[in-house]
């Protein structure tokens, strides 16, 4: 992808974890929001600073884990006691 004329971004970060990354101010960002978006699905960071200091970065979003196990995932893990569905006679009458 080609930036227009007045988009300048090739500034790089050296104290960034990523090879492909990018620096623009946050009018830059404002002004180009899409083009930056193509970028960053294509595999790059985009940093926008404000007055040349970096306050965000602007990276491909990646949905988090699975949460939830799997049904039967825990299979063999839990166990019950024998009388885990006696009768709670008496249990309440004991609570004040």
């Amino acid at each position: 992808m080609v930036a227009p004329k007045d988009f300048q971004v090739s500034r790089p970060l050296s104290d960034l974890p990523l090879a492909s990354h990018q620096l623009v101010n946050v009018h830059q960002a404002k002004t180009h929001l899409s083009q930056l978006l193509q970028q960053v699905e294509q595999g790059q960071e985009v940093v926008i600073a404000r007055s040349g200091v970096p306050i965000a970065r602007l990276v491909a979003w990646h949905p988090p884990a699975q949460a939830v196990a799997a049904p039967g995932a825990m299979h063999g893990q839990i166990k019950l006691a024998d009388d885990f569905d006696a009768p709670l006679d008496g249990l309440f009458e004991a609570l004040p």
